[in-house]
């Protein structure tokens, strides 16, 4: 089972001391394209004044552009830490006892604009870079696109893609049986079905956290749908398309 997460604008600051080490990364066949988005991360740092233009920060958020300056010296932690914002708070991660962590850095996969695919607990910098992010001489779609499809291809096992659509396009996950898009809904009173936002996030974080706490061993959709259930998520079918994953609503 791979769940696959997307990542959030907002970072820890600080971590191990150690700087990011490529080798160290889940995914290896990625290491090329990686090598590519931090150099050219880093050398648009150099210039803080376009890369605040680049990525459309404010004068509050000048610090973003140090840490891209500083990609490969700066401290590191695992990734399922380093993400902070509605879903990862509602996650927790902090507050994951030893058998969840372990569980979550063999199950569990965050897609960064910078580096792809990370497992949950690689060791990564703080960064800034979001998948519609524009670099110099480098379009950040055809770079991951077939890279991460053919990573996610390779996978032998259930795959729960919770990504959001932008970062599925950087990447999508294989057309098969056992590749779900889990698309959060609710309903309202008269039986209208609509996507939510802010609450999106934080129902994708408590799923996660739900699996990662009781470490269930799931092959198929049916695996899934039936432990949802009895977790107490109500998982129902989503919108056909046979050019991509099958879709299950996730109703909050």
């Amino acid at each position: 089972m791979l769940i696959l997460l997307p990542p959030s604008e907002t970072k820890r600051d600080g971590g191990a001391a150690e700087p990011i080490s490529l080798d160290a990364l889940s995914f290896p066949s990625l290491r090329d394209a990686r090598v590519e988005t931090i150099r050219a991360t880093s050398e648009l740092a150099a210039d803080a004044e376009a890369m605040m233009r680049a990525l459309k920060l404010g004068p509050r958020q000048a610090a973003e552009v140090d840490r891209n300056r500083r990609l490969l010296s700066s401290a590191t932690m695992p990734a399922l830490d380093r993400y902070t914002g509605v879903l990862y708070d509602a996650l927790d991660a902090p507050s994951l006892d030893p058998a969840a962590r372990a569980f979550a850095a063999r199950h569990v996969a965050v897609h960064s604009a910078l580096l792809g695919l990370v497992g949950a607990g690689d060791p990564i910098p703080a960064y800034r870079l979001s998948h519609d992010s524009r670099l110099p001489g480098l379009r950040l779609k055809p770079l991951w696109r077939e890279a991460i499809r053919d990573a996610l291809l390779a996978h032998d096992g259930l795959i729960i893609d919770l990504r959001s659509e932008g970062y599925v396009e950087l990447g999508p996950a294989p057309v098969r049986p056992d590749s779900v898009f889990l698309r959060i809904v609710t309903i309202d009173d008269v039986g209208r079905r609509r996507a939510l936002n802010h609450f999106n996030k934080r129902a994708k974080g408590l799923f996660t956290r739900a699996l990662l706490e009781a470490r269930p061993e799931l092959e198929t959709r049916e695996d899934l749908i039936a432990w949802s259930a009895a977790a107490g998520f109500r998982l129902e079918p989503g919108a056909e398309r046979l050019s991509s994953p099958v879709e299950l609503e996730l109703v909050a």
